[in-house]
């Protein structure tokens, strides 16, 4: 009975850790809990501007070093909510008043190693203006030491930089165009 009630203890130790971590998110992000299904299509014809007197915001994620990554999913949020989600090479756009923003992007995963994976940008919007944000996810497998002794370890980052306009326009050219529904 005493290994039953040690397996209890440790599963409930778990979901007190999950729900710490829902609590540490920064204010930009939301709702730990906000899951996203996405939908790609390609060769989507680029974003037309934003609406009059507001801003326009491309999220875009991309994949480095890594083939078979087609199914990362980073959500992003501003100003404590999140707005939407991409799957692998992808983009989305959002359009939002002039001034300030605060952007948060994490790898939607049900691994605590990987939802430690966030980054953060403030930003002033003006209207009329287009900004592109990306959240470049890499995941490079090597192996460590020499020999039959060797193992591989996976590295895995997130980060999330502004764009210029000319890197930005290139990496919607050459993304899909994402569409996302919460769950």
């Amino acid at each position: 009975m005493q290994p039953k009630l040690g397996a209890m203890l440790l599963c409930m130790s778990l979901v007190y850790v999950a729900q710490a971590r829902a609590a540490v998110l920064p204010d930009s992000c939301g709702d730990d809990k906000v899951k996203f299904d996405v939908a790609t299509k390609k060769n989507q014809p680029a974003p037309a501007g934003p609406l009059a007197g507001n801003a326009q915001i491309v999220l875009i994620e991309t994949l480095d070093g890594c083939v078979t990554c087609g199914t990362v999913t980073t959500r992003f949020g501003m100003d404590g909510a999140w707005v939407g989600a991409n799957k692998g090479s992808s983009y989305f756009t959002l359009d939002t008043a002039q001034g300030e923003h605060h952007l948060c992007t994490d790898w939607q995963s049900d691994f605590d190693f990987l939802k430690q994976k966030v980054g953060l940008i403030s930003f002033t919007a003006e209207a009329g203006k287009v900004y592109y944000f990306e959240a470049k996810v890499a995941i490079v497998t090597h192996q460590n030491g020499p020999g039959p002794d060797s193992n591989l370890e996976t590295d895995r980052t997130l980060a999330f930089a502004q764009l210029s306009d000319d890197d930005g326009k290139y990496r919607v050219k050459v993304s899909k165009l994402s569409k996302s529904k919460s769950q």
